[in-house]
């Protein structure tokens, strides 16, 4: 018998009027009813097409103007094998906030659909602008940014702003300028993502009917210090922050050039590289946090058995993030309060990575920094030995440490292919033609293609992709089930990172 949407709607709507009238009403139960609504409604009706564009989605390097960032790139990878659909968005804002040398990144990693990730990588960042722009006259907004938040005005409705305040009334509330404290910025990132929140509540675009779409989210605002300030406040940032953290990245000496805001909820993360080690700039926002775990129980929130670490409710892992309206029991424990840090930026800090779920549930930081200084440096060796007159690309394989994963590359490097000897380890990244230019193949991975030779003026931007895709790689053959973005930032000191590695 064919059954049709409304026939299984009416259907759940009648057991639930039967579970209601049950004394011992439970929202568990309740919530199987929906979850079963949901499978066969989705089982039931044709899928849609396959979006091509998404099955292997390109690496690609943004130009930004910011002076402490030599490139910048993005790779993603739906990883087709587990995931139907890449639920991950990314954020890359130049000038922000009309400010010269100030960006603003980030990765917003979806659940249960793409339309919290996608409403969040559009409306955050104005969110987090608006903020800012009430305490620094230096952020302004375009008309057109101004018209969009006049628009939220009727949702953040006067009893809401008054839940607000408790951004406001915390102890040392002073409205102190940024050159020694950024508390204020601390504040501005968790009022924007409370209102992000109450905006995801509305459920514009949702397309379940009982288990909305969330996100987990990891930002960072990039900002230079002008020179003129910091010839007068270095030691004044370098005391702030040693009295603020006890991390290492605190114990900056003189020369102090930017800083990275970085706020971060649920499990997509950031890490920088300083001195050619990692450090890491977000928390986790999961079951397998112990503190997390103490805060979902205490109030009253469950944690299931079923999973190495539990799930909230039975459903998520996460116990932080934003959406997840549809589930007001889930909704209770998790919260959308932001992790937030701000660390000094100088000439020894080398790179910085955002990353979703699908790099961390497989590698750890050490592991994705040991593989990002790895890569780089051959990058870098390859590339010089090739700009070295008369030195064939045979040579330049001497330079590559003699490892049972490129043991199989000895043998391809004397293979040809319609004239082009192969150059590097792996046939899908670097090949050359007859006169010996440098060239990028099209990679396995990825429809990016590098166009002409490889150019100084282009090395950091190739090399930027080349990671990027790398790592993404890495992420798929660790076994990893998600999707996977990463977004990799290489600083002014990436220059120094062959003199932390012996290869």
């Amino acid at each position: 018998m064919k059954i049709d949407n409304k026939t299984l709607l009416a259907q759940r709507r009648k057991l639930i009027s039967k579970l209601t009238k049950i004394p011992k009403y439970s929202e568990t139960h309740r919530q199987k009813i929906d979850y079963s609504f949901e499978f066969l409604i989705r089982n039931h009706c044709p899928m849609s097409c396959c979006d091509l564009a998404n099955i292997n989605n390109p690496s690609a390097f943004k130009k930004v103007t910011n002076s402490l960032i030599k490139a910048l790139s993005i790779c993603q990878d739906k990883n087709s094998t587990w995931q139907e659909d890449m639920e991950d968005r990314f954020i890359v804002l130049d000038n922000y906030g009309n400010k010269s040398d100030t960006c603003f990144l980030g990765l917003v990693d979806g659940s249960h659909g793409v339309t919290a990730a996608e409403t969040v990588a559009a409306e955050l960042p104005l969110l987090f602008l608006d903020q800012l722009a009430q305490m620094d006259s230096s952020y302004r907004k375009s008309k057109d940014e101004q018209q969009i938040l006049d628009s939220f005005a009727t949702v953040i409705k006067a009893d809401y702003r008054e839940k607000e305040k408790i951004f406001s009334d915390k102890p040392g509330n002073d409205k102190t300028n940024n050159t020694n404290t950024y508390e204020w910025i601390h504040k501005a990132y968790a009022k924007s993502f409370w209102r992000m929140d109450r905006l995801l509540r509305l459920g514009r675009n949702e397309v379940s009917k009982v288990r909305w779409s969330g996100c987990s989210a990891v930002t960072c605002l990039v900002e230079r210090i002008p020179s003129e300030e910091r010839d007068g406040t270095e030691e004044e940032e370098r005391k702030h922050f040693e009295n603020n953290t006890q991390s290492p990245l605190a114990r900056t000496a003189k020369g102090v050039a930017g800083l990275l805001h970085i706020a971060n909820i649920g499990n997509a993360h950031a890490f920088l590289c300083k001195n050619g080690k990692s450090h890491r700039l977000s928390k986790e926002h999961s079951t397998s946090n112990v503190s997390e775990r103490k805060r979902v129980l205490q109030n009253g929130g469950n944690i299931s058995t079923n999973e190495p670490d539990g799930l909230v409710e039975g459903y998520l892992r996460t116990t932080r993030g934003l959406g997840h309206h549809g589930d007001p029991v889930l909704k209770r424990s998790v919260i959308p309060v932001p992790h937030t840090v701000s660390v000094p930026i100088d000439d020894t800090c080398q790179f910085l990575i955002l990353a979703s779920n699908g790099l961390w549930e497989v590698l750890d930081y050490n592991e994705v920094l040991a593989l990002t200084l790895t890569t780089f440096t051959r990058y870098l060796r390859m590339y010089e030995c090739v700009q070295q007159n008369g030195t064939s690309p045979s040579k330049c394989q001497s330079l590559m440490p003699l490892t049972e994963d490129n043991l199989n590359d000895l043998k391809a490097i004397n293979d040809l292919q319609d004239g082009r000897e192969i150059l590097y380890s792996n046939k899908d990244i670097f090949l050359t033609d007859s006169k010996g230019n440098l060239k990028q193949n099209k990679p396995k991975c990825s429809r990016r293609t590098y166009v002409g030779t490889v150019t100084s003026e282009t090395l950091y931007d190739n090399a930027a992709s080349y990671i990027s895709e790398q790592l993404v790689k890495a992420a798929l053959a660790a076994g990893s089930r998600d999707n996977i973005t990463i977004l990799i930032v290489l600083l002014n000191g990436c220059d120094k990172i062959p003199n932390y590695l012996n290869i």
